[in-house]
């Protein structure tokens, strides 16, 4: 596990290009050195014999089966449209 002179948030701060100050910087890195202490706790509970995906609670699929049914021609779908060309719907620039 990294320690704390392997991760230094003021470093990464500046290559995302983040301006921290330098309290800011200090409280984010021992924020940062609590999670990987936790993380390192973490890895010395025994896990041996459980699965790598259990879940607490059964996972299903809540999703319909998709199934191939009648819908709109193009023609259809561009009768009511206030503009359009090619097929396709005609709509305002929206980005400079």
């Amino acid at each position: 596990m990294a320690g704390t002179s392997d991760l230094d948030v003021a470093y990464i701060a500046r290559l995302a290009r983040i301006n921290l100050t330098e309290d800011e910087a200090k409280i984010f890195q021992k924020q940062l050195d609590d999670v990987l202490k936790y993380v390192e706790k973490l890895r010395q509970v025994d896990v041996t014999g459980i699965d790598a995906a259990a879940h607490a609670l059964p996972v299903f699929n809540v999703f319909r089966d998709d199934a191939a049914r009648d819908w709109f021609t193009a023609e259809q779908a561009l009768s009511n449209a206030p503009r359009q060309a090619n097929s396709l719907f005609v709509v305002p620039k929206v980005v400079e």
